[in-house]
């Protein structure tokens, strides 16, 4: 007789749970104010990787046991406050700043995972950040990334960047990386 009281309070209980409980999502027509129709932005700009002086970008901050006989830096983690320029001179103006990380995360080719957030301070994408997270394959002469997300203007965005080395100099190490970046908000 216990045997079959328990499966039939379990049934009794999981009927009265489905008829009570509330739906776990609901469709939403306009996710916050102000919400307008999704729009394709095509956003270019160059992206100022500087490792050496007295004020770099990009600061290695971690480094694995068996990195510096790496051929590849494996385990090389760096953080970075890149500028984001319209021109590929450091000194043309500054439309914002890539701020995150990259790790050397391959042991057999130079590939990096990077995750960034492109904060924009100028424009009209001013105070809105697109994050953009990815593989990069540094040798690669046109590399993609996803972008995953954003603030701001940027809230529910999607889309992707493409990187295309624009001047990497060997002996100190500071690139230049021109961006193509799409973003469906």
């Amino acid at each position: 007789m216990a045997s079959l009281l328990l499966p039939l309070f379990s049934a009794l209980l999981f009927a009265a749970t489905i008829t009570e409980s509330e739906a776990y999502s609901t469709a939403v027509k306009a996710p916050y104010p102000g919400y307008k129709p999704e729009k394709l932005t095509h956003l270019h700009f160059y992206f100022h990787d500087i490792i050496s002086g007295n004020k770099p970008t990009a600061v290695p901050v971690a480094r694995g046991p068996a990195t510096n006989s790496s051929a590849t830096s494996f385990a090389l983690v760096a953080i970075a406050d890149d500028p984001l320029t319209i021109g590929p001179e450091i000194t043309s103006e500054e439309i914002g700043r890539a701020q995150g990380m990259y790790a050397s995360a391959d042991q057999n080719n130079f590939g990096l995972l990077m995750a960034f957030n492109l904060v924009f301070t100028k424009g009209e994408f001013s105070g809105s950040t697109a994050s953009m997270y990815g593989r990069n394959p540094i040798l690669s002469k046109l590399r993609e990334f996803p972008i995953i997300g954003g603030t701001g203007a940027f809230r529910f965005a999607r889309g992707y960047a493409q990187a295309k080395t624009f001047v990497f100099n060997i002996t100190s190490g500071d690139a230049v990386v021109e961006y193509n970046v799409y973003i469906w908000h």
